[in-house]
């Protein structure tokens, strides 16, 4: 197995979360979360130097059995301590690993129970690295639900006057998404075969021996021919062998041929609706989104940087590793729905911005807008749209996260958010104006920033598929027209013109050291990957390619 690094990565903030729960000098427990972090950062930047870009199989893997389990009649049941990385998940981890530090290190308006507050941080972090890397089914499930107990502390013990309310809906919200993602979960679990363990069980190889394609065939078509008794079938939440339909049973309401219908849809298609609304809910994708403005609005400045920044994100990887290889066909026979909720997302999120004049709802519901570009290019099927979407991923993790922190400079130094009470404060904040410009024109896609090669990916793969209808992608690109309305009309409110302050006792220093490296670190990434966009593109590069020649 080698080094396990994709462990220390996981367990280290759990062990910083431990500390932090016990510890009594509060003076060094964000010292001692910010060491954490940037010792989880340094191991992410070891494994990039030495990850295989070229490659579509999982890297650095780990793998020890968990839980058997004989169910009878059943078969039997195996659930393993399976991690791995590739380029689509290190992605997702490495801007875990960033955001996760910029957010610790703005932590300092937290005054109160330190030691509960770093712990739950903490705790987060390891709960998304571990869904980020998790291939049994069941142990990425176990990852998300835990993402769940602090998050819901976060925003219920620091938030603001509606937090109580906030944690809850969002709470709900979350734990129904999961309720449809298990249910799937044990359907597909107990329909499928994993073809290595059951020829382990069965003797036909032995411990750590190679498992050839002509050996996964033969068992393959024993399954179909039911020539293997159901006692000595081996179930496990293996996300390689959930994503082969092979490995499905013919007796199964989950194979292709087994035609049963509940309201004119087949099980697999319920199957695949219900993994993408569960998914859906934690993106967020519209109508499923009115938990979001609420949590970010309450939520203290860091938490609101790591729920946009990176929480959404769980999202889109679930469809992209879950519902899509598991259902391949079904999706595929959808795209056009999910393009069409794509589109409403973004035009929707869109509006809702337009007539925001709270600077963190209006935020939240570009979000909403944002991550619609990102189902639009998934919908597309196609490698472009699919490189947008993973792109876009990327790009609003690290965008998001600079507008909250931007909103949370002016909260801290006048705990107001309302547009209307802003005017000319460029007058007053120079440097602040100049990141604040680069994160506006960065959100609406302009050119030579990470936002417009997002966009523009996911768009061309829209306009060029064969699966979907133009009519997406031109609502889509609308939708930008919308997102520049009113990001420039914020810009032009707050910042230019003349100048105007609601409470003349308000003082508006600039920024503070602090505070530029983190706002400009974040901008200058954003111009990195939109002049050189390859950097982010070779990393997905193999996944993608690989994937969609999998397709039916």
């Amino acid at each position: 197995m080698g080094l396990p690094l994709l462990s220390f990565i996981i367990l280290l903030p759990l062990l910083g979360s431990l500390l932090s729960a016990v510890g009594k000098w509060e003076k060094g427990l964000k010292l001692g979360a910010t060491g954490i972090s940037m010792l989880q950062l340094l191991a992410l930047i070891y494994m990039g130097s030495t990850f295989d870009q070229t490659s579509s199989s999982f890297q650095w893997k780990e793998e020890v059995t968990w839980i058997q389990l004989p169910l009878g009649s059943l078969g039997n049941f195996i659930i393993k301590y399976s991690l791995g990385v590739d380029g689509l998940s290190f992605l997702l981890i490495a801007l875990t690993g960033l955001i996760s530090l910029l957010a610790i290190l703005n932590s300092h308006t937290i005054t109160e129970k330190k030691s509960g507050y770093f712990s739950l941080i903490l705790l987060l972090n390891a709960a998304l690295m571990g869904c980020f890397l998790a291939r049994d089914l069941f142990l990425f499930y176990v990852f998300f639900e835990f993402m769940l107990l602090p998050m819901y502390f976060l925003i219920g013990i620091w938030g603001g006057p509606r937090k109580n309310y906030a944690s809850i809906k969002f709470f709900i919200y979350t734990l129904i998404g999961s309720l449809f993602i298990l249910i799937v979960m044990l359907g597909i679990a107990l329909a499928y075969i994993d073809p290595y363990e059951t020829a382990r069980h069965l003797g036909l190889i032995q411990e750590g021996q190679n498992f050839d394609l002509e050996a996964l065939k033969n068992l393959q078509l024993s399954i179909a021919n039911k020539e293997i008794a159901s006692f000595d079938i081996v179930h496990s939440f293996d996300m390689q062998a959930l994503s082969d339909v092979n490995n499905c049973q013919p007796s199964s309401i989950l194979h292709p041929n087994s035609g049963w219908l509940l309201q004119g849809m087949s099980a697999r298609m319920w199957g695949f609706w219900l993994l993408f609304i569960g998914f859906a809910i934690k993106l967020p994708m519209a109508p499923l989104h009115t938990w979001l403005p609420d949590a970010h609005v309450e939520a203290p400045t860091p938490i609101s940087v790591l729920l946009a920044g990176v929480l959404l994100k769980i999202g889109a990887y679930g469809w992209l590793r879950t519902a899509i290889p598991f259902f391949p066909a079904e999706a595929l026979e959808s795209a056009n729905i999910m393009a069409a909720l794509g589109a409403i997302s973004i035009l929707y999120g869109a509006y809702n911005a337009l007539a925001m004049n709270d600077l963190k709802k209006l935020v939240a519901y570009s979000s909403v807008s944002h991550m619609g570009f990102v189902l639009v290019g998934i919908a597309s099927f196609q490698a472009e749209g699919w490189q947008g979407a993973i792109f876009q991923l990327v790009s609003h993790g690290i965008l998001s996260s600079l507008l909250f922190l931007m909103v949370g400079v002016l909260y801290e130094r006048t705990h107001d958010r309302q547009i209307d009470h802003y005017s000319g404060i460029s007058k007053w904040m120079p440097r602040f104006t100049l990141i604040s410009g680069i994160a506006i024109f960065a959100s609406l896609g302009l050119p030579g920033f990470s936002g417009f090669i997002g966009e523009f990916f996911s768009l061309l793969g829209a306009f060029t598929s064969p699966h979907i209808h133009p009519a997406w992608a031109i609502l889509g690109a609308f939708g930008i027209l919308l997102g520049a309305g009113y990001f420039l009309w914020t810009f032009q409110k707050v910042y230019l013109g003349k100048t105007y302050l609601f409470d003349s006792s308000w003082q508006l220093t600039d920024l503070n050291r602090l505070e530029i490296i983190s706002l400009f670190s974040l901008g200058i990434l954003s111009i990195i990957f939109g002049i050189f966009p390859q950097l982010i593109l070779d990393w997905s590069n193999s996944f993608v390619a690989n994937f969609l020649t999998t397709l039916p």
